[in-house]
């Protein structure tokens, strides 16, 4: 039986876990078995455990329409509220790496190796201020010129991971969910520090603002995905297509990224990996975002996260 799990508020705002079955939302530690598992991160924290229960209560509804709540009536989370980390992999779709080559200047003659290396490459969002739901309206960061849009596949880790071979790597793989990693392309970079000098970078303006990683709706089981090196991504901007590509162009697939993270540190449930963008960003047509702006993200067998940037 197919389900999503989801975050919600209830009408206290609590931040609860839900289980989507046939659009009724379903309170998680309502179900059988599952009374002390109230969070997202409760299930992720047991996963091996909370797995098996998850799919027989799914089993057990999924000829019930009428208990449960209707999803339209639910106020949407990011599915894992409160991360433990969010890793973004870097310059890891083959198509986009072309549509980069002239805005970033790179001689036409160096391979894709050359400029992407030989082991993924990852940098960090905040979990608490760059993570928000579905249905967010993002504020654009003071002075922005070159607003930015990235549809990522992200991983959502169920298992804790340390050292794992790139065999086993999808093991420690709970499900899947949607993210959007906003970012400032113009504040990239110290303006007023000389290019030679090592310390020019600014993460923090370029990705890490409030609100930089809209996430959601839902996350798909990953027994739900047979392929996930096989799904269809799309992004419009105010219904206008702008991202169409698949997850069979990552250079470096998930699990490659998910051992590579692995040896440097030890990942926990309820981290996020956010897997990469493909072709159709802002810079590559010289367009930005605006105020006003409204955003769709669709990927197959997960669904579609839509938010806007506030006017």
């Amino acid at each position: 039986m197919n389900y999503r799990l989801i975050s919600y508020n209830t009408a206290s705002l609590l931040a609860v876990a839900g289980l989507l079955v046939n659009q009724r939302v379903h309170r998680v530690s309502a179900l059988a078995g599952l009374s002390s598992y109230d969070t997202m991160q409760d299930l992720l924290n047991d996963w091996t455990q909370t797995k098996p229960l998850l799919d027989a209560a799914a089993h057990g509804l999924s000829k019930d329409l009428e208990t449960g709540l209707a999803l339209a009536d639910v106020r949407l989370l990011a599915p894992v509220p409160r991360p433990g980390a969010v890793f973004c992999a870097g310059a890891n779709y083959a198509d986009h790496i072309e549509e980069m080559r002239g805005v970033a200047k790179m001689p036409s003659t160096l391979t894709t190796e050359e400029i992407v290396g030989d082991a993924p490459w990852h940098f960090l969002k905040t979990p608490q201020s760059s993570v928000v739901g579905p249905g967010n309206r993002v504020s654009m960061p003071e002075g922005a010129k070159m607003f930015d849009w990235e549809i990522e596949l992200v991983a959502v880790i169920g298992v804790q991971a340390r050292n794992v071979s790139v065999e086993r790597a999808l093991d420690y793989v709970a499900g899947y969910t949607i993210g959007n990693d906003l970012s400032v392309r113009d504040k990239g970079t110290r303006h007023k520090v000389h290019a030679s000098v090592p310390f020019r970078w600014d993460w923090i303006g370029h990705k890490c603002f409030d609100g930089s990683f809209p996430c959601g709706p839902c996350i798909t089981p990953a027994d739900q995905i047979s392929e996930p090196q096989n799904l269809n991504l799309k992004l419009w901007v105010n219904d206008k297509l702008m991202q169409d590509s698949n997850t069979d162009k990552m250079i470096f697939n998930i699990a490659q990224q998910i051992s590579h993270l692995s040896k440097h540190l030890t990942l926990n449930p309820g981290d996020l990996i956010a897997t990469g963008t493909p072709a159709g960003v802002g810079a590559g047509r010289g367009i930005s975002l605006a105020p006003g702006d409204q955003l769709r993200l669709e990927i197959e067998h997960i669904g579609e996260l839509q938010h806007s940037i506030a006017a």
